[in-house]
């Protein structure tokens, strides 16, 4: 019942918010902003504490500031999601700037594939879009939702601007080795792993896990391996590119380790920037105590 209750607002969401006009819609999700902070939830709480982990030399109502302005991003990004599918082309274009995309578009336009590593910042959709109409194949994965069907209308959402996606499942892997061989711009969601696989890092001076997929492919594959930080303008995104450092030497263990780290130091240079579009409203930290 929960399931099927989740998947009709989310295709409501669809219909009506994609129906409204544009000022009344992303009106309407500020005010769910508002509502989200002063109900102050579980996952409110924990973005608050997210961002006084990160930012720990801000002052107790600059982060009362922070946690409002990172709901409100939050809330752009779903008013986006339920948007963009009625978005033209030229628009999705028009909204997008980018820092150092050479370390993409050359390796692309060589031939050759390139694995791309984002934190939950920005809208990513939008990025991704952007690319796709750039003519660069992009893959990515997803977490397979319940119910199935809420899943499928995600997946169909993703598939029209170009995405192909391939659900977080045991297959996943071996199709996106299929896909680097086949030169394809790979973007993978890799800030927050807590699973028996995720990778031990430093993140923020505490420990934190995070998945090994983007070292995994770039080492094994030989590829380019880019970080995408996004964050939002006032008319759009900005995607800020950075080169990860992959060690040539040492065991396959060790290298996707230290590659790991790197992807985290990376991160923590985007997220300190914009905090306020780091979306993460779960736990990410694995220390006892820290939620």
């Amino acid at each position: 019942m929960v399931a099927q209750i989740s998947y009709l607002a989310y295709l409501a969401g669809w219909k009506i918010v994609g129906a409204l006009p544009e000022k009344s819609a992303y009106k309407l999700f500020y005010r769910i902003s508002s509502y989200l902070y002063k109900k102050n939830g579980k996952n409110v709480r924990r973005l608050r504490t997210n961002y006084t982990l990160v930012k720990s030399n801000l002052s107790p109502e600059e982060i009362e500031n922070l946690v409002i302005a990172g709901l409100n991003s939050y809330m752009r990004y779903w008013c986006d999601t339920f948007r963009i599918h009625r978005w033209s082309s030229d628009r999705i274009q028009s909204t997008v700037t980018t820092s150092n995309d050479h370390l993409l578009r050359n390796p692309m336009n060589e031939g050759q594939g390139v694995v791309v590593a984002l934190p939950h910042s920005g809208n990513w959709d939008h990025a991704g879009a952007y690319f796709c109409q750039e003519g660069f194949p992009l893959v990515t994965v997803a977490e397979v939702l319940k119910p199935e069907k809420l899943f499928v209308k995600f997946l169909r959402y993703r598939q029209e601007m170009g995405f192909e996606v391939l659900g977080l499942d045991a297959r996943a892997f071996v199709t996106l080795i299929k896909r680097a061989r086949e030169k394809r711009l790979i973007a993978l969601v890799a800030d927050r792993d807590l699973s028996s696989s995720g990778i031990p890092v430093s993140f923020f001076g505490r420990t934190a896990k995070m998945p090994a997929g983007p070292a995994v492919l770039a080492i094994k594959e030989g590829l380019p391996l880019v970080v995408a930080h996004v964050s939002y303008t006032s008319l759009g995104i900005h995607i800020d590119f950075h080169p990860i450092s992959v060690p040539t030497v040492g065991s396959d263990e060790d290298r996707i380790a230290a590659t790991v780290q790197n992807i985290a130091r990376t991160f923590e240079i985007g997220i300190s920037e914009h905090p306020e579009d780091w979306h993460m409203l779960q736990r990410i930290w694995v220390e006892e105590g820290i939620y």
